[in-house]
């Protein structure tokens, strides 16, 4: 199992891309795929339509999310752990991504997978907000 570590910035306050993490209508504002996702602790949490699916371990608003996301790909009852860091960074937002777990032959997918199909998009999504 491999781990993969992201630091990417936002245009947007740490509240903001919390939000956009976590609300399943934000989430599904940026990604384009529908999304449900539970604000609680131990609350389920469903992106890209059930392609993925999760569960929120540790939540700190605005600053730290933690869930054991499954991929549909994935064999059942594995998990891998994804970790969103959030600190201000200027007038923006440092994010630092943590994905343990990762079984060594989807490491690379997933680690463009992040970029494609969430940073780029949410860097989109705060821009156009900001028009």
């Amino acid at each position: 199992m491999k781990t993969i570590e992201q630091t990417v910035r936002f245009a947007a306050p740490p509240a903001a891309v919390y939000e956009a993490l976590i609300d399943s209508h934000e989430h599904a504002a940026f990604t384009g795929e529908p999304a449900e996702i539970s604000r609680e602790i131990g609350g389920a949490a469903s992106f890209y339509g059930g392609k993925v699916t999760g569960i929120n371990l540790h939540l700190e608003d605005g600053a730290l999310i933690v869930q054991a996301w499954r991929p549909a790909n994935l064999p059942p009852g594995v998990f891998t752990l994804v970790r969103y860091a959030l600190a201000a960074d200027g007038d923006g937002t440092k994010l630092t991504f943590t994905q343990t777990s990762v079984p060594d032959e989807m490491v690379e997918h997933l680690g463009k997978g992040w970029e494609e199909r969430y940073w780029k998009p949410m860097r989109e999504h705060f821009a156009k907000r900001a028009r």
